[in-house]
């Protein structure tokens, strides 16, 4: 049976606050676990950071979605060699290059494709501003090149970087549907076309929210179709601290992005449900 896969980023743990202290890893991880998570996103990297990491997951039975960020396709190889050693359920590479022309960008991608191929660790190229995939036309021309391309979708880029009027328009719709038909896992919060996150619970952003929800229906179906019968997506709650997060005149956080994170995985686990109907 398919089944959802729920992380918490652990970089949207990070408070940034000048009235409360950070959390410990081991307090970050045991408040994770005990809300019901599946496990968490972080950094893969470096291995003096995954291994104590991934020691606290296993001691919780939480699971991983690791993160890279190679320039080069050789650097992709200390994530890999992490998560053949530690484990995860895929990678993110958020490939950290800025290139103008298409043909130079396809051999870094089939060589990061061959990379994963050889380890049986999946890749999954993220869709992020200040990347490769900075631009949505861009990214759809790279897909028109490489039709087997699996994406992590990450939304919120592409709303704000396109600034798409509202309402959305059929045209914009369908530039969207074909990044969700081919992306493979997702990271979430909710966009306008001004702020790339904005609060999820506050009433007046709930078009924003319901525009969300909608495309992550659509590519919740969409991953059905396409995926094994027993596969899992993952989708990782990623409500980022500042400057991500809005903040007031006091620099503290505008709203509680804990408890948003708890609000975000309930929705995302009810839209799981219908989907399933």
């Amino acid at each position: 049976m398919q089944s959802l896969t729920v992380f918490q980023s652990l970089w949207a743990m990070e408070l940034r606050s000048a009235l409360t202290p950070e959390r410990s890893l081991e307090e970050n991880i045991g408040l994770i676990s005990e809300a019901g998570f599946d496990g968490v996103s972080a950094h893969w990297y470096d291995r003096a950071y995954v291994r104590p990491l991934a020691a606290l997951l296993k001691e919780r039975g939480l699971k991983a979605e690791g993160q890279c960020f190679p320039k080069t396709i050789d650097e992709l190889k200390p994530a890999l060699e992490n998560a053949a050693e530690f484990g995860v359920a895929h990678l993110c590479l958020q490939p950290d290059v800025r290139l103008r022309r298409i043909e130079d960008c396809l051999p870094l991608l089939e060589g990061w494709h061959r990379l994963s191929e050889e380890a049986g660790i999946p890749v999954f190229i993220e869709t992020h501003r200040d990347r490769m995939t900075t631009d949505l036309f861009f990214t759809l021309d790279l897909m028109d090149r490489l039709p087997d391309l699996k994406l992590l979708g990450d939304l919120s880029h592409f709303l704000v970087g396109r600034e798409f009027a509202w309402p959305v328009s059929d045209e914009n719709h369908e530039l969207m549907q074909r990044v969700l038909d081919s992306s493979w896992a997702f990271h979430g919060r909710v966009a306008s076309r001004e702020q790339v996150q904005i609060e999820i619970s506050f009433p007046h952003h709930r078009p924003w929210v319901d525009l969300f929800m909608g495309w992550w229906d659509y590519g919740f179906r969409s991953w059905r179709q396409r995926a094994g019968a027993s596969d899992a997506l993952a989708f990782t709650c990623e409500l980022g601290p500042k400057p991500y997060a809005i903040t007031g005149r006091d620099g503290e956080d505008s709203t509680d992005r804990w408890q948003e994170a708890l609000l975000l995985k309930d929705e995302i686990r009810a839209l799981w449900a219908r989907t399933a109907a």
